[in-house]
């Protein structure tokens, strides 16, 4: 699985200024007391000016996991790859190990795992890559031949969407109900937003969902 970050808009600063253009001020730089406002901004609730700075990122996950991301649409923009269209060979997701069933929910995993032998999923994939591609060979339709392939499946899409939209994503995925390989991208998507907006991040997501550090503006 893989998260990139294609082009983002706005920092720290488009937030601030988002909040500040009702008094019709303006900063050219963060200043000490703009973290204050970005804090109070997230703490209760002022999420417009959070809407402003966008990102774009580019993920490869299997479909299981996109088709839970994309139920997140408001503020969101997703393309994604068409097997209408496509005929490369697609590949599949192998996990390290088996989660066990959870016996007090139902949905989730639970904490043992499962021995299970790779050969048997190996052999599976081989099997539904050797039909896929008959398929096509006889002159099935793309858009037809893709039914015989398994939510294992990898995928492609372009993410777009603001600052905001993304905290709601990652405060939802990064939960500990959340599946484990949805995390692992929620994961991904958080280091970047972090990495881009620093102090903003620090509000927007709870202290269980992101990594503690000092932030500071000169």
């Amino acid at each position: 699985m893989k998260v990139e970050l294609i082009d983002t808009l706005g920092s720290d600063l488009t937030v601030v200024n988002a909040a500040r253009v009702s008094f019709n001020k303006h900063h050219v730089t963060l200043e000490k007391n703009d973290e204050r406002l970005i804090a109070y901004l997230a703490k209760h609730g002022h999420w417009t000016p959070f809407g402003h700075p966008q990102l774009q990122f580019r993920i490869i996950a299997p479909v299981f996991v996109a088709r839970q991301l994309v139920k997140h649409q408001v503020g969101l923009v997703w393309n994604e790859v068409s097997r209408r269209y496509v005929e490369e060979l697609p590949t599949f997701f192998s996990p390290e190990q088996w989660r066990e069933r959870a016996l007090d929910k139902k949905q989730g995993s639970g904490k043992g795992s499962i021995d299970i032998d790779p050969r048997e999923l190996a052999k599976v994939y081989n099997q539904i890559t050797d039909l896929y591609t008959y398929l096509l060979r006889k002159g099935v339709a793309p858009e037809q031949a893709r039914i015989v392939l398994p939510q294992s499946m990898y995928t492609e899409w372009y993410w777009t969407g603001s600052l905001y939209a993304f905290a709601r994503v990652c405060n939802l995925r990064l939960g500990e109900d959340a599946q484990e390989e949805t995390q692992l991208i929620a994961k991904s998507i958080s280091a970047l937003c972090d990495e881009i907006f620093p102090i903003s991040w620090k509000y927007l997501i709870g202290p269980p969902h992101r990594e503690e550090k000092e932030t500071s503006v000169k």
